[in-house]
């Protein structure tokens, strides 16, 4: 599904020198792969991810997005492709404070191509699924870290994106909170999902098919 070739990202330090972040990257990822990337704070976790998510187009080389090449691809298309395509789990939920938990499940289903019943009824599926019907009213600022981080999760996979990726998705919760949310992304995994993670935790690492590990912006 996934295939990188020669993936670099550097930035200028002045005088025509580069810093680079990520050197020679090759990597393929497989429909229904669980990949856990692991390294040192610096070693190009972050920046990987969001390479493959199409945030990041100061890079060179080659990605290939079930076979479409996006490194040729224009800004735009790309945008539209990753909203088409990817969902996303960060560290620090990114979720609209002025909106309800049924509203921040509705903000991704109103870029695509879905009716207003088309829309209800894929909210109400997800508050089923996640078991927080009884928090849709709610706002953000009422709810406990590892309940938005769960709201989190259903607002990334609410229009069934083909791949998920998540930057240290427990990374603010109490231990038992962020073992739900691994339990959860196992599941998702074994029904069909791709899933790629950024994590320090071995023991979150351990939840995925295989670990791809970072050193000085190199895979090792």
């Amino acid at each position: 599904m996934i295939r990188l070739h020669n993936v670099e990202r550097s930035y200028p330090l002045g005088r025509g020198q580069l810093f680079y972040v990520l050197r020679d990257i090759d990597l393929d990822i497989s429909q229904g792969d669980f990949v856990s990337v692991m390294g040192p704070s610096g070693a190009g976790k972050s920046t990987l991810l969001h390479i493959l998510g199409m945030h990041d187009h100061g890079w060179t080389g080659e990605y290939f997005f079930d076979e479409t090449a996006t490194h040729h691809l224009k800004a735009k298309e790309r945008a539209s492709l990753r909203n088409e395509k990817i969902g996303f789990v960060f560290q620090q939920y990114h979720l609209l404070d002025d909106l309800t938990v049924y509203e921040n499940l509705d903000i991704p289903l109103s870029y695509r191509h879905y009716s207003k019943s088309e829309r209800t009824a894929l909210v109400g599926d997800a508050l089923d699924r996640f078991q927080i019907v009884g928090k849709k009213d709610l706002y953000p600022r009422q709810l406990s870290g590892g309940q938005q981080q769960l709201v989190g999760v259903a607002r990334a996979i609410i229009a069934q994106p083909k791949l998920l990726l998540a930057d240290e998705p427990t990374g603010n919760l109490h231990s038992s909170q962020g073992e739900e949310i691994m339990k959860l992304f196992r599941k998702l995994n074994e029904e069909g999902m791709t899933i790629v993670q950024v994590t320090h935790s071995e023991k979150n690492a351990s939840y995925g098919k295989r670990i791809v590990q970072l050193r000085d912006g190199w895979i090792v």
